[in-house]
């Protein structure tokens, strides 16, 4: 294929990055929480593990960003009711609000790159997208377990 589609995606995914690092700094996030706590708002109770998996990410990594969201006040873990080991995931009020401003940010970001695209366009992206998301994914969840990709 001439086009690098990978490139691309990873251009765009660099920049949009590095603007929500510059604009959460004020924050207290550090680079990659916002999509922690984020999606922590967006699935109350959930496990690290499931957390990790969501966005790809090994459980190390998402520890270390768990305990910082934690340390401000940001995340509260409860115990599971059956198993004590296990730790449920919730935003705080001081959490749900930063969340919102993150949501807000990722709207107006959304607007700003599809400019220009209609809305069929747009589902169309957002279907061709998913398809290389889920093939990644399925990807990174192959290779961490262990397998071997042939080039």
């Amino acid at each position: 294929m001439k086009e690098d589609i990978l490139r691309q995606i990873g251009t765009i995914a660099r920049a949009l990055d590095s603007i929500a690092n510059i604009e959460f700094k004020e924050m207290q996030l550090n680079r990659g929480q916002y999509l922690y706590l984020v999606r922590i708002k967006e699935n109350p109770g959930i496990i690290s593990d499931h957390l990790a998996g969501m966005l790809n990410v090994d459980r190390t990594t998402t520890a270390r960003s768990i305990k910082k969201l934690e340390d401000n006040g940001l995340i509260k873990r409860k115990n599971d009711q059956k198993n004590k080991k296990i730790k449920h995931l919730f935003v705080t009020d001081k959490g749900e609000e930063l969340a919102q401003r993150i949501e807000k940010e990722n709207t107006y970001s959304n607007e700003l790159v599809l400019t220009g695209l209609n809305e069929k366009q747009r589902q169309e992206l957002a279907k061709l997208l998913q398809q290389v998301e889920d093939n990644a994914s399925e990807n990174w969840h192959f290779v961490k377990n262990g397998g071997k990709r042939e080039y």
